[in-house]
């Protein structure tokens, strides 16, 4: 099952094209809902403190689950949790990048943990796109985002190898403390990334 999950944070809606069909499961991370509401789109769940929704107050007819102010965890996380518990096996969280630098990597080292269980999961604002990359390879379509970078996360990746871009890579390495593949654009039909060894984040961006 799909999964939409609406976070806080900055979205350009004219670029989201995806949207909840009607077997999906559509869920607001507490202010996402404003996200989702400015999107048109259905939301079922909404979960959170509610300590940024602010004067949208709760909609009649979507489910509520309250979280106390005081957790261990983001409300995203708890979003997550919540659509995996009903099924989801593939996972867009719309939002997530914003001002709160915080915010905005927390959101994204779910991915790791999305890797973990098995999970697909893409994170997009309508700026950038960025997926997680473990020891595995990815075929990305050409799009309407102009960049393609990545993003080493462990101390070394190895094998790096990138096809179809302008920049092409084959067996490289890339280092934490040097991000250098950075800002590459996609030439071909599509671009095969791979890494064989290590994790790193794969990021689309428009501009």
């Amino acid at each position: 099952m799909k999964a939409f999950i609406y976070c806080g944070g900055d979205v350009l809606a004219e670029n989201i094209t995806e949207h909840p069909g009607a077997e999906d499961l559509s869920i607001a991370a507490d202010s996402g809902y404003l996200n989702a509401r400015a999107l048109g789109a259905r939301v079922d769940v909404l979960v959170g403190d509610l300590d940024s929704l602010g004067s949208a107050g709760v909609p009649s007819g979507i489910e509520l689950i309250k979280l106390e102010c005081e957790k261990d965890f983001t409300d995203t996380q708890a979003a997550v949790e919540i659509a995996i518990e009903r099924g989801a096996d593939d996972i867009v969280i719309v939002g997530g990048i914003g001002s709160r630098l915080d915010h905005t990597l927390s959101t994204v080292c779910i991915l790791a943990y999305m890797k973990k269980r098995g999970i697909y999961c893409v994170i997009t604002n309508g700026q950038n796109r960025v997926r997680y990359l473990e020891n595995d390879s990815l075929l990305l379509a050409r799009s309407n985002f102009k960049y393609l970078s990545l993003i080493a996360l462990d101390k070394v990746c190895r094998g790096v190898s990138v096809e179809g871009c302008k920049y092409p890579l084959k067996n490289a390495k890339i280092m934490r403390e040097n991000q250098f593949a950075v800002s590459n654009e996609i030439d071909g039909n599509a671009a095969l990334v791979s890494v064989r060894r290590g994790a790193m984040l794969v990021i689309e961006s428009r501009d």
